[in-house]
Protein backbone atom coordinates (compact mmCIF):
# COMPACT_ATOMS: atom_id res chain seq x y z
CA UNK A 1 0.00 0.00 0.00
CA UNK A 2 1.43 3.30 -1.01
CA UNK A 3 -0.33 5.50 1.48
CA UNK A 4 -1.78 4.78 4.88
CA UNK A 5 -5.41 5.71 5.25
CA UNK A 6 -6.00 7.89 8.29
CA UNK A 7 -7.71 5.97 11.07
CA UNK A 8 -6.75 2.60 9.61
CA UNK A 9 -5.31 0.15 12.13
CA UNK A 10 -3.54 -3.16 11.41
CA UNK A 11 -5.48 -4.68 14.31
CA UNK A 12 -7.57 -6.69 11.82
CA UNK A 13 -5.06 -9.49 12.36
CA UNK A 14 -6.38 -9.83 15.93
CA UNK A 15 -10.18 -10.04 15.77
CA UNK A 16 -10.71 -10.27 19.56
CA UNK A 17 -9.20 -6.81 19.88
CA UNK A 18 -11.33 -5.24 17.17
CA UNK A 19 -14.67 -7.11 17.09
CA UNK A 20 -16.32 -5.26 19.94
CA UNK A 21 -19.87 -4.08 20.37
CA UNK A 22 -20.25 -0.74 22.01
CA UNK A 23 -23.28 1.46 22.21
CA UNK A 24 -22.46 5.04 21.38
CA UNK A 25 -23.50 7.28 24.21
CA UNK A 26 -25.20 10.50 23.22
CA UNK A 27 -23.88 13.73 24.58
CA UNK A 28 -26.10 16.27 26.18
CA UNK A 29 -27.80 18.42 23.61
CA UNK A 30 -26.77 16.14 20.74
CA UNK A 31 -29.74 14.81 18.74
CA UNK A 32 -29.96 11.08 18.13
CA UNK A 33 -29.15 10.03 14.59
CA UNK A 34 -32.21 8.70 12.77
CA UNK A 35 -32.34 5.01 11.90
CA UNK A 36 -30.92 4.15 8.57
CA UNK A 37 -28.33 6.96 8.61
CA UNK A 38 -24.65 6.40 9.11
CA UNK A 39 -23.06 7.46 12.36
CA UNK A 40 -21.00 10.65 12.25
CA UNK A 41 -17.27 10.15 11.78
CA UNK A 42 -15.03 10.05 14.80
CA UNK A 43 -13.06 13.18 15.65
CA UNK A 44 -9.81 13.42 13.79
CA UNK A 45 -10.93 11.28 10.85
CA UNK A 46 -11.68 12.59 7.38
CA UNK A 47 -15.27 12.14 6.19
CA UNK A 48 -14.27 9.82 3.34
CA UNK A 49 -12.22 7.42 5.42
CA UNK A 50 -15.01 4.89 5.85
CA UNK A 51 -15.98 5.17 2.20
CA UNK A 52 -12.41 4.44 1.17
CA UNK A 53 -12.36 1.23 3.21
CA UNK A 54 -15.82 0.10 2.11
CA UNK A 55 -15.69 -2.15 -1.00
CA UNK A 56 -17.89 -1.32 -3.94
CA UNK A 57 -20.57 -3.78 -5.04
CA UNK A 58 -20.54 -5.40 -8.45
CA UNK A 59 -22.62 -3.71 -11.12
CA UNK A 60 -26.21 -4.94 -10.99
CA UNK A 61 -25.72 -6.66 -7.62
CA UNK A 62 -28.06 -5.98 -4.75
CA UNK A 63 -26.56 -3.59 -2.24
CA UNK A 64 -25.48 -5.24 1.00
CA UNK A 65 -23.53 -3.74 3.80
CA UNK A 66 -20.09 -5.17 4.48
CA UNK A 67 -19.91 -6.34 8.12
CA UNK A 68 -16.20 -5.42 8.24
CA UNK A 69 -16.70 -1.86 7.11
CA UNK A 70 -16.33 -0.44 10.62
CA UNK A 71 -13.19 -2.23 11.75
CA UNK A 72 -11.26 1.00 11.87
CA UNK A 73 -13.79 2.73 14.10
CA UNK A 74 -14.02 1.14 17.55
CA UNK A 75 -17.22 3.08 18.25
CA UNK A 76 -19.06 1.83 15.18
CA UNK A 77 -21.81 -0.73 15.80
CA UNK A 78 -21.87 -3.73 13.44
CA UNK A 79 -25.14 -4.46 11.69
CA UNK A 80 -27.34 -7.40 12.75
CA UNK A 81 -26.87 -10.65 10.81
CA UNK A 82 -29.15 -10.93 7.77
CA UNK A 83 -31.90 -13.53 7.79
CA UNK A 84 -32.35 -16.27 10.39
CA UNK A 85 -29.36 -16.86 12.56
CA UNK A 86 -28.05 -16.56 16.07
CA UNK A 87 -29.89 -13.91 18.07
CA UNK A 88 -27.70 -11.73 20.25
CA UNK A 89 -28.47 -11.45 23.90
CA UNK A 90 -29.77 -8.12 25.29
CA UNK A 91 -26.39 -7.43 26.85
CA UNK A 92 -24.81 -7.25 23.38
CA UNK A 93 -25.97 -3.88 22.23
CA UNK A 94 -29.58 -4.09 23.44
CA UNK A 95 -29.00 -3.31 27.09
CA UNK A 96 -28.46 0.04 28.68
CA UNK A 97 -24.86 -0.72 29.57
CA UNK A 98 -22.44 -1.84 26.92
CA UNK A 99 -19.59 -4.32 27.39
CA UNK A 100 -16.45 -3.23 29.10
CA UNK A 101 -14.04 -1.46 26.79
CA UNK A 102 -11.01 -3.44 27.81
CA UNK A 103 -10.03 -4.39 24.30
CA UNK A 104 -10.41 -8.13 24.91
CA UNK A 105 -13.66 -8.65 23.05
CA UNK A 106 -14.65 -11.57 25.33
CA UNK A 107 -18.16 -10.18 25.79
CA UNK A 108 -18.91 -10.70 22.12
CA UNK A 109 -17.98 -14.41 22.11
CA UNK A 110 -19.49 -15.13 25.52
CA UNK A 111 -22.77 -13.62 24.40
CA UNK A 112 -22.92 -15.76 21.30
CA UNK A 113 -22.68 -18.91 23.42
CA UNK A 114 -26.16 -18.30 24.80
CA UNK A 115 -27.95 -18.73 21.48
CA UNK A 116 -25.26 -20.18 19.27
CA UNK A 117 -26.33 -22.65 16.60
CA UNK A 118 -25.71 -26.29 17.35
CA UNK A 119 -22.68 -27.58 15.55
CA UNK A 120 -21.91 -31.10 14.48
CA UNK A 121 -20.34 -32.15 17.75
CA UNK A 122 -23.09 -30.61 19.87
CA UNK A 123 -25.77 -32.24 17.71
CA UNK A 124 -24.36 -35.66 18.46
CA UNK A 125 -24.31 -34.92 22.16
CA UNK A 126 -27.85 -33.50 22.38
CA UNK A 127 -29.93 -35.37 19.85
CA UNK A 128 -28.43 -38.88 19.98
CA UNK A 129 -26.61 -39.41 23.26
CA UNK A 130 -27.78 -42.99 23.42
CA UNK A 131 -26.44 -43.93 20.01
CA UNK A 132 -23.24 -41.94 19.64
CA UNK A 133 -21.04 -41.31 22.64
CA UNK A 134 -18.34 -42.69 24.81
CA UNK A 135 -19.56 -45.98 26.32
CA UNK A 136 -17.21 -45.50 29.25
CA UNK A 137 -18.45 -42.02 30.03
CA UNK A 138 -19.59 -41.60 33.62
CA UNK A 139 -23.30 -40.95 33.90
CA UNK A 140 -24.95 -38.40 36.12
CA UNK A 141 -24.81 -39.29 39.83
CA UNK A 142 -28.57 -38.74 40.14
CA UNK A 143 -30.33 -42.10 40.20
CA UNK A 144 -27.15 -44.09 39.53
CA UNK A 145 -26.60 -47.27 41.52
CA UNK A 146 -23.46 -48.44 43.19
CA UNK A 147 -21.30 -51.00 41.33
CA UNK A 148 -22.49 -54.57 41.66
CA UNK A 149 -21.96 -57.96 40.08
CA UNK A 150 -25.70 -58.26 39.34
CA UNK A 151 -28.48 -55.81 38.53
CA UNK A 152 -31.99 -56.04 40.03
CA UNK A 153 -34.89 -57.70 38.29
CA UNK A 154 -36.83 -55.37 36.00
CA UNK A 155 -40.39 -56.61 35.42
CA UNK A 156 -41.27 -53.92 32.91
CA UNK A 157 -41.55 -54.74 29.21
CA UNK A 158 -38.93 -53.08 27.04
CA UNK A 159 -39.79 -52.00 23.53
CA UNK A 160 -36.20 -51.34 22.38
CA UNK A 161 -32.67 -52.01 23.57
CA UNK A 162 -29.60 -50.24 22.23
CA UNK A 163 -26.31 -51.88 23.20
CA UNK A 164 -23.01 -50.06 22.73
CA UNK A 165 -19.49 -51.37 23.04
CA UNK A 166 -15.97 -50.72 21.86
CA UNK A 167 -15.89 -54.31 20.56
CA UNK A 168 -17.71 -55.40 17.45
CA UNK A 169 -21.15 -57.05 17.45
CA UNK A 170 -20.45 -58.78 14.14
CA UNK A 171 -20.81 -62.16 15.81
CA UNK A 172 -24.56 -61.52 16.24
CA UNK A 173 -25.18 -60.84 12.52
CA UNK A 174 -26.18 -63.24 9.76
CA UNK A 175 -26.67 -66.42 11.73
CA UNK A 176 -26.36 -69.58 9.74
CA UNK A 177 -29.41 -71.73 9.13
CA UNK A 178 -28.03 -74.46 11.36
CA UNK A 179 -27.28 -72.01 14.16
CA UNK A 180 -30.75 -70.49 13.96
CA UNK A 181 -32.41 -73.91 14.00
CA UNK A 182 -30.26 -75.03 16.92
CA UNK A 183 -31.30 -71.94 18.86
CA UNK A 184 -35.00 -72.74 18.30
CA UNK A 185 -34.46 -76.36 19.39
CA UNK A 186 -32.66 -75.27 22.56
CA UNK A 187 -35.51 -72.96 23.39
CA UNK A 188 -38.27 -75.51 22.75
CA UNK A 189 -36.44 -78.20 24.74
CA UNK A 190 -35.74 -75.80 27.62
CA UNK A 191 -31.99 -76.33 27.39
CA UNK A 192 -29.81 -74.18 29.62
CA UNK A 193 -26.55 -73.31 27.88
CA UNK A 194 -23.43 -72.77 30.01
CA UNK A 195 -20.72 -70.85 28.18
CA UNK A 196 -17.11 -70.22 29.28
CA UNK A 197 -16.18 -67.03 31.09
CA UNK A 198 -14.45 -65.53 28.04
CA UNK A 199 -14.41 -66.20 24.30
CA UNK A 200 -11.51 -64.92 22.21
CA UNK A 201 -13.30 -65.08 18.84
CA UNK A 202 -17.06 -64.66 19.38
CA UNK A 203 -17.80 -64.86 15.66
CA UNK A 204 -16.35 -68.38 15.52
CA UNK A 205 -18.28 -69.60 18.56
CA UNK A 206 -21.30 -71.61 17.42
CA UNK A 207 -22.54 -72.08 20.98
CA UNK A 208 -22.61 -68.31 21.55
CA UNK A 209 -24.54 -67.59 18.35
CA UNK A 210 -27.06 -70.35 19.09
CA UNK A 211 -27.57 -69.02 22.60
CA UNK A 212 -28.12 -65.54 21.17
CA UNK A 213 -30.86 -66.86 18.90
CA UNK A 214 -32.39 -68.71 21.84
CA UNK A 215 -32.61 -65.52 23.91
CA UNK A 216 -34.57 -63.72 21.17
CA UNK A 217 -37.55 -66.10 21.15
CA UNK A 218 -40.92 -65.25 22.69
CA UNK A 219 -44.50 -66.50 22.25
CA UNK A 220 -47.52 -64.47 21.22
CA UNK A 221 -51.29 -64.86 20.91
CA UNK A 222 -53.22 -63.81 18.89
CA UNK A 223 -51.01 -63.37 15.86
CA UNK A 224 -52.25 -61.19 13.00
CA UNK A 225 -49.36 -60.46 10.63
CA UNK A 226 -50.83 -57.19 9.37
CA UNK A 227 -51.34 -55.76 12.89
CA UNK A 228 -48.84 -54.81 15.56
CA UNK A 229 -50.36 -56.31 18.71
CA UNK A 230 -47.89 -54.82 21.17
CA UNK A 231 -48.08 -52.35 22.74
CA UNK A 232 -51.86 -52.15 22.99
CA UNK A 233 -52.19 -49.07 25.20
CA UNK A 234 -52.12 -45.99 23.00
CA UNK A 235 -51.84 -47.99 19.76
CA UNK A 236 -55.03 -46.73 18.12
CA UNK A 237 -53.12 -44.65 15.57
CA UNK A 238 -51.01 -47.60 14.48
CA UNK A 239 -54.02 -49.92 14.15
CA UNK A 240 -56.30 -47.35 12.51
CA UNK A 241 -56.95 -48.03 8.84
CA UNK A 242 -55.84 -51.66 8.99
CA UNK A 243 -57.96 -54.47 7.62
CA UNK A 244 -60.25 -55.78 10.39
CA UNK A 245 -62.94 -58.15 9.10
CA UNK A 246 -64.07 -59.00 12.65
CA UNK A 247 -65.10 -55.44 13.60
CA UNK A 248 -68.66 -55.97 12.31
CA UNK A 249 -68.86 -59.75 12.47
CA UNK A 250 -70.05 -60.94 15.89
CA UNK A 251 -69.63 -64.61 15.02
CA UNK A 252 -65.98 -64.05 14.12
CA UNK A 253 -65.44 -62.10 17.34
CA UNK A 254 -66.85 -64.99 19.37
CA UNK A 255 -64.48 -67.42 17.66
CA UNK A 256 -61.50 -65.18 18.42
CA UNK A 257 -62.53 -64.80 22.05
CA UNK A 258 -63.13 -68.54 22.54
CA UNK A 259 -59.67 -69.35 21.18
CA UNK A 260 -58.18 -66.62 23.33
CA UNK A 261 -59.88 -68.06 26.44
CA UNK A 262 -58.36 -71.47 25.73
CA UNK A 263 -54.90 -69.94 25.35
CA UNK A 264 -55.33 -67.87 28.52
CA UNK A 265 -56.41 -70.93 30.51
CA UNK A 266 -53.49 -72.94 29.13
CA UNK A 267 -51.04 -70.29 30.27
CA UNK A 268 -52.48 -70.14 33.77
CA UNK A 269 -52.35 -73.93 34.10
CA UNK A 270 -48.70 -73.89 33.06
CA UNK A 271 -48.04 -71.14 35.59
CA UNK A 272 -49.75 -73.05 38.40
CA UNK A 273 -47.73 -76.18 37.53
CA UNK A 274 -44.53 -74.05 37.59
CA UNK A 275 -43.82 -74.82 33.96
CA UNK A 276 -44.23 -71.17 33.01
CA UNK A 277 -42.44 -68.50 35.09
CA UNK A 278 -44.66 -65.55 34.15
CA UNK A 279 -46.77 -64.08 31.37
CA UNK A 280 -48.46 -60.81 30.42
CA UNK A 281 -52.03 -59.97 29.39
CA UNK A 282 -52.00 -56.73 27.41
CA UNK A 283 -55.38 -55.05 26.87
CA UNK A 284 -56.13 -51.71 25.29
CA UNK A 285 -56.70 -50.18 28.77
CA UNK A 286 -54.42 -52.02 31.21
CA UNK A 287 -51.74 -54.72 31.49
CA UNK A 288 -51.70 -57.75 33.82
CA UNK A 289 -48.54 -59.56 34.97
CA UNK A 290 -48.98 -63.11 36.28
CA UNK A 291 -45.99 -64.55 38.17
CA UNK A 292 -45.47 -68.09 39.41
CA UNK A 293 -44.96 -68.88 43.07
CA UNK A 294 -41.37 -68.23 44.06
CA UNK A 295 -40.76 -65.20 41.84
CA UNK A 296 -40.74 -61.57 42.89
CA UNK A 297 -40.02 -62.47 46.53
CA UNK A 298 -43.41 -64.11 46.99
CA UNK A 299 -44.20 -67.77 47.63
CA UNK A 300 -47.69 -67.47 46.08
CA UNK A 301 -48.97 -66.86 42.59
CA UNK A 302 -49.25 -63.10 42.13
CA UNK A 303 -50.93 -60.86 39.59
CA UNK A 304 -50.29 -57.14 39.12
CA UNK A 305 -52.74 -54.95 37.19
CA UNK A 306 -51.83 -51.46 36.01
CA UNK A 307 -53.25 -48.95 35.41
CA UNK A 308 -56.68 -49.44 36.97
CA UNK A 309 -59.81 -47.36 37.41
CA UNK A 310 -62.32 -47.10 40.21
CA UNK A 311 -64.90 -48.91 38.06
CA UNK A 312 -62.55 -51.85 37.48
CA UNK A 313 -61.70 -52.11 41.16
CA UNK A 314 -65.37 -52.00 42.14
CA UNK A 315 -66.16 -54.73 39.61
CA UNK A 316 -63.39 -56.91 41.05
CA UNK A 317 -64.78 -56.40 44.56
CA UNK A 318 -68.25 -57.37 43.40
CA UNK A 319 -66.86 -60.64 41.99
CA UNK A 320 -65.24 -61.46 45.34
CA UNK A 321 -61.62 -60.80 44.30
CA UNK A 322 -59.49 -59.72 47.22
CA UNK A 323 -56.70 -57.40 46.25
CA UNK A 324 -54.32 -54.86 47.72
CA UNK A 325 -53.11 -51.45 46.63
CA UNK A 326 -49.35 -51.66 47.34
CA UNK A 327 -48.75 -47.92 47.37
CA UNK A 328 -51.78 -47.23 49.57
CA UNK A 329 -50.67 -49.95 51.98
CA UNK A 330 -47.29 -48.23 52.21
CA UNK A 331 -49.01 -44.96 53.09
CA UNK A 332 -51.10 -46.75 55.70
CA UNK A 333 -48.00 -48.20 57.38
CA UNK A 334 -46.43 -44.75 57.46
CA UNK A 335 -49.63 -43.38 58.97
CA UNK A 336 -49.67 -46.01 61.72
CA UNK A 337 -46.01 -45.40 62.53
CA UNK A 338 -46.64 -41.65 62.75
CA UNK A 339 -49.59 -42.21 65.06
CA UNK A 340 -47.49 -44.42 67.34
CA UNK A 341 -44.84 -41.72 67.51
CA UNK A 342 -47.49 -39.19 68.48
CA UNK A 343 -48.80 -41.44 71.23
CA UNK A 344 -45.49 -42.46 72.80
CA UNK A 345 -43.89 -39.03 72.45
CA UNK A 346 -40.65 -40.44 71.11
CA UNK A 347 -40.31 -37.83 68.38
CA UNK A 348 -38.64 -34.61 69.42
CA UNK A 349 -39.05 -32.52 66.28
CA UNK A 350 -42.37 -30.72 66.55
CA UNK A 351 -42.35 -29.58 62.93
CA UNK A 352 -42.00 -33.16 61.69
CA UNK A 353 -44.87 -34.24 63.92
CA UNK A 354 -47.07 -31.46 62.59
CA UNK A 355 -46.39 -32.39 58.97
CA UNK A 356 -47.00 -36.07 59.64
CA UNK A 357 -50.23 -35.28 61.45
CA UNK A 358 -51.48 -33.21 58.53
CA UNK A 359 -50.72 -35.98 56.04
CA UNK A 360 -52.13 -38.71 58.29
CA UNK A 361 -55.70 -37.48 57.95
CA UNK A 362 -55.63 -37.66 54.15
CA UNK A 363 -53.90 -41.03 54.18
CA UNK A 364 -56.34 -42.53 56.68
CA UNK A 365 -59.31 -41.27 54.70
CA UNK A 366 -57.89 -42.64 51.46
CA UNK A 367 -56.76 -45.96 52.92
CA UNK A 368 -60.05 -47.63 52.09
CA UNK A 369 -60.58 -49.15 55.59
CA UNK A 370 -63.64 -48.82 57.79
CA UNK A 371 -64.35 -45.46 59.37
CA UNK A 372 -64.01 -46.67 62.96
CA UNK A 373 -60.67 -48.32 62.22
CA UNK A 374 -59.40 -45.17 60.52
CA UNK A 375 -59.95 -43.01 63.62
CA UNK A 376 -59.34 -45.63 66.29
CA UNK A 377 -56.00 -44.08 67.20
CA UNK A 378 -57.85 -40.94 68.39
CA UNK A 379 -59.74 -43.01 70.96
CA UNK A 380 -56.53 -44.64 72.15
CA UNK A 381 -55.06 -41.20 72.75
CA UNK A 382 -58.24 -40.02 74.51
CA UNK A 383 -58.81 -36.98 72.29
CA UNK A 384 -61.75 -38.23 70.25
CA UNK A 385 -64.11 -35.72 71.93
CA UNK A 386 -61.82 -32.73 71.39
CA UNK A 387 -61.34 -33.30 67.65
CA UNK A 388 -64.28 -32.97 65.31
CA UNK A 389 -64.53 -36.05 63.16
CA UNK A 390 -65.99 -35.90 59.64
CA UNK A 391 -69.31 -37.62 59.21
CA UNK A 392 -69.83 -40.77 57.17
CA UNK A 393 -71.05 -38.93 54.08
CA UNK A 394 -67.99 -36.70 53.91
CA UNK A 395 -65.72 -39.67 54.46
CA UNK A 396 -67.39 -41.57 51.63
CA UNK A 397 -67.12 -38.61 49.28
CA UNK A 398 -63.44 -38.20 50.15
CA UNK A 399 -62.82 -41.87 49.48
CA UNK A 400 -64.52 -41.71 46.11
CA UNK A 401 -62.67 -38.56 45.18
CA UNK A 402 -59.34 -40.05 46.16
CA UNK A 403 -60.18 -43.25 44.30
CA UNK A 404 -60.94 -41.37 41.09
CA UNK A 405 -57.71 -39.39 41.43
CA UNK A 406 -55.78 -42.67 41.32
CA UNK A 407 -57.26 -43.71 37.99
CA UNK A 408 -54.79 -44.25 35.13
CA UNK A 409 -51.84 -43.49 37.42
CA UNK A 410 -49.00 -45.80 38.55
CA UNK A 411 -50.30 -45.57 42.13
CA UNK A 412 -53.47 -47.38 41.01
CA UNK A 413 -51.61 -50.71 40.59
CA UNK A 414 -53.52 -53.67 42.07
CA UNK A 415 -51.96 -56.79 43.61
CA UNK A 416 -53.85 -60.11 43.62
CA UNK A 417 -52.34 -63.13 45.39
CA UNK A 418 -52.92 -66.82 45.86
CA UNK A 419 -56.25 -68.41 44.91
CA UNK A 420 -57.68 -65.00 44.07
CA UNK A 421 -55.66 -65.13 40.86
CA UNK A 422 -57.89 -67.98 39.64
CA UNK A 423 -60.95 -65.83 40.37
CA UNK A 424 -59.22 -63.03 38.47
CA UNK A 425 -58.78 -65.42 35.53
CA UNK A 426 -62.52 -66.04 35.34
CA UNK A 427 -63.24 -62.35 35.82
CA UNK A 428 -61.02 -61.36 32.90
CA UNK A 429 -62.48 -63.98 30.57
CA UNK A 430 -66.03 -62.77 31.33
CA UNK A 431 -65.25 -59.05 31.50
CA UNK A 432 -67.05 -57.26 28.67
CA UNK A 433 -64.78 -54.21 28.84
CA UNK A 434 -61.70 -56.36 28.23
CA UNK A 435 -62.15 -55.96 24.47
CA UNK A 436 -62.84 -52.61 22.84
CA UNK A 437 -66.35 -52.37 21.40
CA UNK A 438 -65.51 -49.43 19.14
CA UNK A 439 -62.46 -47.83 17.60
CA UNK A 440 -59.50 -49.28 15.71
CA UNK A 441 -58.99 -52.10 18.26
CA UNK A 442 -62.64 -53.20 18.29
CA UNK A 443 -63.03 -56.96 18.57
CA UNK A 444 -59.31 -57.72 18.99
CA UNK A 445 -58.66 -59.98 22.02
CA UNK A 446 -55.91 -58.97 24.46
CA UNK A 447 -52.33 -59.87 23.63
CA UNK A 448 -50.75 -62.74 25.55
CA UNK A 449 -46.94 -62.63 25.91
CA UNK A 450 -45.01 -65.54 27.38
CA UNK A 451 -41.41 -66.77 27.50
CA UNK A 452 -42.54 -70.38 26.80
CA UNK A 453 -44.93 -72.10 24.41
CA UNK A 454 -48.62 -72.51 25.21
CA UNK A 455 -51.78 -73.57 23.40
CA UNK A 456 -52.52 -71.44 20.35
CA UNK A 457 -49.29 -69.44 20.65
CA UNK A 458 -47.09 -68.34 17.77
CA UNK A 459 -43.31 -68.31 18.03
CA UNK A 460 -41.81 -64.90 17.36
CA UNK A 461 -38.28 -63.52 17.53
CA UNK A 462 -36.96 -60.10 18.43
CA UNK A 463 -35.42 -58.10 15.61
CA UNK A 464 -31.70 -57.43 15.96
CA UNK A 465 -29.37 -55.40 13.74
CA UNK A 466 -25.88 -54.01 14.27
CA UNK A 467 -24.80 -50.41 13.62
CA UNK A 468 -21.24 -49.09 13.39
CA UNK A 469 -20.65 -45.38 13.98
CA UNK A 470 -17.75 -43.04 14.64
CA UNK A 471 -17.69 -40.46 17.39
CA UNK A 472 -15.22 -37.83 18.44
CA UNK A 473 -13.64 -38.49 21.82
CA UNK A 474 -10.87 -36.18 23.03
CA UNK A 475 -10.06 -34.77 19.57
CA UNK A 476 -9.95 -38.25 18.07
CA UNK A 477 -12.47 -40.37 16.21
CA UNK A 478 -13.31 -43.65 17.84
CA UNK A 479 -15.32 -46.59 16.53
CA UNK A 480 -18.46 -47.38 18.51
CA UNK A 481 -20.31 -50.60 17.73
CA UNK A 482 -24.04 -50.72 18.42
CA UNK A 483 -26.63 -53.49 18.41
CA UNK A 484 -30.31 -52.60 18.31
CA UNK A 485 -32.98 -55.05 19.49
CA UNK A 486 -36.64 -54.21 18.88
CA UNK A 487 -39.78 -55.95 20.08
CA UNK A 488 -41.56 -56.87 23.31
CA UNK A 489 -38.45 -57.61 25.35
CA UNK A 490 -39.42 -59.61 28.42
CA UNK A 491 -37.49 -59.55 31.73
CA UNK A 492 -35.68 -62.83 31.16
CA UNK A 493 -34.44 -61.70 27.74
CA UNK A 494 -32.76 -58.61 29.19
CA UNK A 495 -30.85 -60.74 31.68
CA UNK A 496 -29.96 -63.44 29.14
CA UNK A 497 -28.65 -60.90 26.64
CA UNK A 498 -26.58 -59.17 29.31
CA UNK A 499 -24.95 -62.48 30.24
CA UNK A 500 -24.07 -63.15 26.59
CA UNK A 501 -22.66 -59.67 26.03
CA UNK A 502 -20.68 -59.95 29.23
CA UNK A 503 -18.80 -62.83 27.64
CA UNK A 504 -18.65 -61.66 24.03
CA UNK A 505 -17.87 -57.97 24.69
CA UNK A 506 -15.17 -58.72 27.28
CA UNK A 507 -17.08 -57.24 30.20
CA UNK A 508 -17.54 -53.74 28.75
CA UNK A 509 -20.82 -52.57 27.24
CA UNK A 510 -23.78 -50.30 27.91
CA UNK A 511 -27.47 -50.60 27.11
CA UNK A 512 -30.11 -47.91 26.75
CA UNK A 513 -33.53 -49.35 27.65
CA UNK A 514 -36.78 -47.99 26.22
CA UNK A 515 -39.67 -49.06 28.47
CA UNK A 516 -43.38 -49.50 27.91
CA UNK A 517 -44.26 -47.01 30.63
CA UNK A 518 -47.53 -48.60 31.89
CA UNK A 519 -45.48 -51.65 32.94
CA UNK A 520 -42.78 -49.77 34.88
CA UNK A 521 -44.85 -49.95 38.07
CA UNK A 522 -44.59 -53.76 38.07
CA UNK A 523 -41.28 -53.31 39.89
CA UNK A 524 -43.07 -52.43 43.12
CA UNK A 525 -42.32 -54.69 46.07
CA UNK A 526 -44.86 -57.47 46.67
CA UNK A 527 -42.91 -59.71 49.06
CA UNK A 528 -44.88 -61.43 51.81
CA UNK A 529 -41.77 -61.43 54.04
CA UNK A 530 -41.28 -65.19 53.90
CA UNK A 531 -37.91 -66.72 53.12
CA UNK A 532 -37.58 -68.46 49.78
CA UNK A 533 -34.79 -70.97 49.35
CA UNK A 534 -32.99 -70.56 46.04
CA UNK A 535 -32.20 -74.27 45.93
CA UNK A 536 -35.87 -75.26 46.04
CA UNK A 537 -36.70 -72.51 43.56
CA UNK A 538 -34.20 -73.77 40.99
CA UNK A 539 -35.54 -77.28 41.46
CA UNK A 540 -39.20 -76.28 41.05
CA UNK A 541 -38.80 -73.83 38.15
CA UNK A 542 -35.91 -75.50 36.36
CA UNK A 543 -38.28 -76.93 33.74
CA UNK A 544 -39.31 -73.45 32.56
CA UNK A 545 -36.23 -73.24 30.34
CA UNK A 546 -34.77 -70.13 31.96
CA UNK A 547 -31.12 -70.02 32.94
CA UNK A 548 -30.50 -70.69 36.66
CA UNK A 549 -28.87 -67.27 37.04
CA UNK A 550 -31.93 -65.63 35.51
CA UNK A 551 -34.22 -67.53 37.87
CA UNK A 552 -32.17 -66.42 40.86
CA UNK A 553 -32.46 -62.82 39.74
CA UNK A 554 -36.23 -62.98 39.15
CA UNK A 555 -36.74 -64.68 42.52
CA UNK A 556 -35.57 -61.63 44.45
CA UNK A 557 -38.03 -59.03 45.65
CA UNK A 558 -38.17 -56.02 43.29
CA UNK A 559 -36.37 -52.92 44.55
CA UNK A 560 -36.96 -50.39 41.75
CA UNK A 561 -40.45 -49.33 42.90
CA UNK A 562 -42.31 -47.28 40.29
CA UNK A 563 -39.13 -46.76 38.26
CA UNK A 564 -37.27 -49.10 35.94
CA UNK A 565 -33.81 -49.50 34.47
CA UNK A 566 -33.17 -46.82 31.85
CA UNK A 567 -29.43 -47.27 31.40
CA UNK A 568 -27.40 -50.39 32.12
CA UNK A 569 -23.61 -50.28 31.98
CA UNK A 570 -20.88 -52.82 32.56
CA UNK A 571 -17.23 -51.92 33.04
CA UNK A 572 -14.66 -54.51 34.07
CA UNK A 573 -17.43 -57.07 34.55
CA UNK A 574 -19.25 -54.89 37.09
CA UNK A 575 -22.76 -53.48 36.56
CA UNK A 576 -24.08 -50.01 37.21
CA UNK A 577 -27.55 -48.86 36.25
CA UNK A 578 -29.64 -45.73 36.17
CA UNK A 579 -33.37 -45.65 36.80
Amino acid sequence: MGSVVPGYSPGFKKPPQTLRLRRKRLRRGEPASPSGQAAPPAPGRPPGADAALRPRPFPGARGRRNPFCGLGDPTARPPPPPGPGPRLSPALGGAEKGPAADGSGEEFFSGLQEDKPIGKEEFYETSAPALIGDPHQTTSPTGVSSPSYEFPADWSIKTRLLFKSSHSFAWADHLKAQEESQGFVQHCRATSVHLPQSIQEPKLSTELRCAFQQSLVYWLHPFLPWLQLFPRIGADRKVAGKYSPWSHDEALQQVLMSEWSLSFTSLYNLLRARLCPYFYVCTYQFTVLFRAAGLGGNDKITALISPTTRGLREAMKNDGIEFDLPFQETKKRKCNSSASHLESGLTSDSETIGKDAENDEEQVISSGDDDEEGFSWLEEMGVQDKIKQPDAINIKLCKERRGVHLDHKPESVVLVQGTNTFTLLNFLMNCKSLVASAGPQAGIPPTLLSPIAFRGATMQTLKARSINVKTQVHSQYKDIFCLEIVGPILPHSLHSLSMLFKIAQKGAFSAVCYTHEPTAVFNTGTSNEKSIMKESLSKDLSRTGLHPSTLNQLALSPTLGKSCIRLLEMNNYIYTWKS
